[in-house]
């Protein structure tokens, strides 16, 4: 499990968003809270919970999205195919890398890591888009002994009563 900032800086409307969230993941299975959405994962279906509009969207995966939103376990992997890695600065207590999309149509500029040198944590992942949009990961604190039960990842429709349900699968 991980506690998080998530900043949005959109460096042609001059705008910055922060939230901050949590997210227990096991696989490719995860359950990811944010301010104004649930959203529950079950490596198949995906679970989008509005607690102002009171409304749960349901929708398949979509296997080709490996961004943080769509599926967050891609940030512990994402180096290993798709990209050429360069290792830009040894801090005294980090490694900062940089990631480059080998597709350079991609719309992905460039993938910054910062990982903590003893427990080689991740410590902030940064992805700069084509289109001037930054969004920043900050990770605030890690539970990695934390044990998730089975229906972690499933959308607990008994526990939200009077929910509108939008199928979109």
């Amino acid at each position: 499990s991980m506690k998080f900032n998530f900043v949005t800086v959109d460096q042609t409307e001059n705008t910055n968003d922060t939230l901050t969230g949590s997210i227990l993941i096991s696989k490719d299975k995860y359950q990811l809270k944010l301010p104004d959405n649930i959203i529950w994962f079950d490596g198949v279906t995906s679970w989008s919970y509005l607690p102002a509009e009171k409304e749960v969207t349901i929708n398949k995966a979509d296997k080709k999205d490996y961004s943080f939103q769509n599926r967050p376990s891609a940030m512990f992997s994402m180096y290993k195919s798709g990209y050429k890695c360069r290792l830009i600065e040894e801090r005294p207590d980090s490694y900062i890398i940089d990631l480059y999309p080998e597709d350079i149509k991609s719309d992905l500029l460039r993938v910054r890591l910062s990982i903590g040198k003893q427990m080689m944590n991740l410590i902030s992942l940064e992805y700069k888009q084509r289109d001037g949009i930054v969004k920043t990961l900050h990770v605030l604190d890690y539970n990695l002994k934390q044990k998730p039960v089975p229906d972690s990842f499933v959308y607990p429709k008994t526990k939200y009563k009077g929910v509108e349900v939008i199928d979109m699968r």
